[in-house]
């Protein structure tokens, strides 16, 4: 019969893999979406906004679910796995920490202003913002590796 630790398991197998499955598409995304914009700031080409709406529509909906399995993840830390959170957390909240108050606010605050700024925004403005949205992605990739790094490879850190 399944004890509570093989359901723990599970459940934060699955969270972790639908997360794995979204947000590397959304990191990539960005980034094609910056670089296309870019393009379209400099050589004016008209036809490069509406592959950007569309490919934009992808990454929002690749954002929302990688958001949401994100933070599902986190709180499965502390209730499925409390002892953990317990022997480990100071040193892999740090930088979870350091993700939440640098890239995630950066991200969450520009991606608005990426969606809804088409019609608000002239071209030069929404392409810092892209650009602005691109960083935050992978600035909060680069503290959840750190954290995971930490988490794996232990050394210099003081339990």
């Amino acid at each position: 019969m399944w004890d509570v630790i093989d359901l723990s398991r599970w459940q934060f197998a699955l969270t972790a893999l639908y997360h794995f499955l979204f947000v590397p598409l959304t990191l990539g995304l960005i980034f094609l979406l910056a670089i296309m914009e870019t393009i379209y700031v400099v050589t004016g080409k008209n036809d490069l906004p509406r592959y950007d709406a569309l490919l934009g529509k992808l990454f929002g909906i690749n954002f929302a679910l990688g958001v949401a399995t994100g933070l599902t993840m986190e709180f499965q830390f502390g209730t499925n796995w409390s002892f953990y959170s317990n022997y480990v957390g100071d040193i892999f909240g740090a930088p979870l920490a350091m993700e939440a108050l640098m890239a995630f606010f950066l991200e969450s605050t520009f991606v608005g202003l990426f969606f809804f700024g088409w019609q608000r925004l002239n071209k030069y403005q929404h392409l810092l913002v892209t650009w602005l949205v691109a960083f935050g992605s992978n600035l909060s990739a680069l503290w959840i590796l750190n954290a995971k790094r930490l988490d794996a490879i232990p050394d210099r850190c003081a339990f």
